[in-house]
């Protein structure tokens, strides 16, 4: 402490040490040339009335020189005590950090770096903080505080912040029914799906609806699956109808398809199950049946939907059924298959010639009307291609594609799906049913399908769960035997026999024949007719035996 009060004791005496010898520098130089006036006088030199008056003002500036100095003397004392007792802030050499320093967070503070003074609180602290209590010392009050006036400023305080108190406790009160509210909405663990009423179905709940029938959809634009017919947005007509033909409860498929076809959107379907063919055949009616009836006006431009299929037994099949579901609608369908004569061929033609509003075809008899110009399909805007994997196994590709090209292209949906669509105009419909999707049927879907749903049930290349299956290993001489045990066990069940080839259908079905059971045969080398009465027959229990080749597959 001694030895920094002597050095500031002898800076202090080195500035005034300087300050002293510039002043006496100045008297030396006013010396000299006061000297050098007297000499110049002596030479007889008049300098006149103004030598006296340039000497007086030399003597001022002098005087004032001198005051200045004894005014920075003062001032050097006075920085000098504030040193001593205040302190002093030396100037901070600038040091060039290490490298390994460089990033390091330092602790320095400036008083520079101070937010305080910028922020709002801090200017006007009697915004943020209660007034400090009003002493008042002498007056009598205990501690200068007076009571009263302390009580009447508390309860002022307690009335303006309990409206706020409350409100908040009522806002978390609020929020917390609010959250309640949307957890009970969307969860409702509580309830079973099957007890809410469609309005209340959430995300969650059509999520699991979906799991419980193994519906899975892929794509965009997806509707909501079916849970009841009345819930379907089909006509009363065909709700009737539907009713008659013992549908009680859809299936899978038919909930996923369904409104997919009714929203008139592209859908390529994956399934396994059964109720496919109502599953296509319910929105293909809904839509025929908003148009106009197919008239003796408009007659040759064709029908208005066409469903392809691989075998002539399933074009009957089919035909059948979506009449008995078309039978309130006055809707007429036409089977169209092959295998007949050309009076066969006449007669088919000449029943879509006469009018009709679908037409349930096989690839390669279609084609050929085609060709020959007996049909044409100028206002077909709703395709329906069933079993589409069995139809390429048997090498119908060419001619779907064929059939699919001479329908109009000016009618299908644009590739983007973003692209707005002209709402007076009709758009083709595709459906495509499959149990495979092999990569010619995924190419053909790419290109006659515009941004399509893929719906998947369950598992493909999986049988339903309805099926029970189960595989005996044997000799050939014990399949006989076997057979016979089977079928006795069985009873009047029905039952069908698949063989690998023609001949084999014939010895097994004579085998079975000879043994008493009631059988009958259905193989490629049968006419239409003994095909039809096989059919017929099994399906009417006259037979509980069908012994098939793989025409009966499908």
């Amino acid at each position: 402490m001694w030895i920094k009060a002597a050095d500031r004791d002898g800076r202090r005496d080195r500035d005034r040490d300087r300050y002293i010898s510039r002043h006496r520098d100045r008297e030396g130089h006013l010396r000299s040339s006061r000297q050098d006036q007297d000499g110049d006088r002596k030479r007889g030199r008049d300098r006149g009335t103004g030598r006296g008056h340039d000497g007086g003002e030399r003597d001022d500036r002098l005087e004032t020189m001198a005051m200045a100095a004894r005014e920075w003397e003062k001032e050097l004392d006075a920085i000098a005590i504030k040193e001593q007792h205040l302190g002093s802030k030396k100037p901070r050499k600038r040091s060039i950090p290490k490298p390994s320093e460089k990033f390091r967070f330092s602790f320095d503070w400036d008083n520079t770096d101070d937010t305080s003074r910028n922020d709002a609180v801090q200017k006007q602290p009697h915004e943020a903080a209660p007034p400090p209590p009003l002493l008042l010392f002498g007056r009598g009050f205990l501690a200068g505080i007076d009571r009263r006036d302390q009580k009447m400023k508390a309860a002022a305080a307690l009335k303006l912040n309990r409206p706020r108190r409350n409100g908040a406790v009522d806002e978390d009160y609020r929020d917390a029914a609010d959250g309640d509210l949307y957890e009970a909405s969307d969860m409702h663990v509580d309830r079973h799906w099957s007890d809410k009423a469609l309005e209340e179905m959430t995300e969650r709940d059509w999520r699991i609806f979906r799991e419980d029938f193994s519906i899975s959809y892929r794509g965009s634009g997806v509707p909501k699956p079916m849970r009841h017919w009345s819930k379907s947005k089909l006509g009363a007509k065909l709700l009737r109808a539907v009713d008659e033909a013992g549908y009680r409860k859809p299936s899978p498929i038919q909930m996923a398809a369904i409104p997919l076809g009714l929203q008139q959107q592209h859908d390529a379907d994956v399934e396994t199950g059964s109720g496919k063919t109502a599953a296509f055949a319910l929105p293909l009616l809904s839509y025929v049946a908003g148009l106009p009836p197919i008239t003796h006006e408009n007659r040759h431009e064709g029908p208005y939907a066409l469903v392809m299929v691989p075998t002539r037994e399933l074009s009957e099949q089919i035909a059948e059924e979506t009449a008995r579901l078309a039978r309130y609608l006055g809707v007429r369908v036409v089977p169209v298959f092959g295998g007949g004569s050309e009076k066969t061929i006449a007669e088919q033609s000449e029943r879509i010639q006469k009018g009709c509003e679908v037409v349930v075809a096989t690839p390669g008899r279609l084609l050929d009307l085609l060709e020959r110009r007996y049909v044409v399909l100028n206002q077909c805007n709703y395709v329906v291609l069933d079993e589409a994997d069995r139809m390429i196994d048997m090498g119908f590709e060419p001619q779907v594609a064929s059939v699919l090209a001479v329908m109009p292209s000016s009618n299908l949906k644009p590739q983007n799906e973003d692209e707005e669509l002209d709402e007076k105009k009709v758009y083709r419909t595709t459906f495509m049913f499959s149990a495979t999707m092999p990569p010619a049927v995924e190419r053909l879907a790419r290109t006659y399908l515009r941004n399509p749903v893929v719906v998947t049930i369950g598992t493909p290349g999986k049988a339903t769960e309805l099926i029970t299956q189960n595989v005996m290993m044997l000799k050939e001489s014990e399949k006989m035997p076997q057979l016979h045990r089977l079928l006795r066990d069985l009873r009047d069940k029905t039952v069908i026999v698949f063989c690998n080839t023609k001949k084999t259908t014939d010895w097994c079905f004579n085998e079975l024949k000879n043994a008493g059971f009631g059988v009958t045969a259905l193989h490629g080398n049968l006419t239409q007719a003994e095909r039809k009465a096989s059919l017929d027959g099994f399906r009417n229990r006259r037979f509980n035996v069908l012994v098939a080749s793989e025409v009966a597959a499908r």
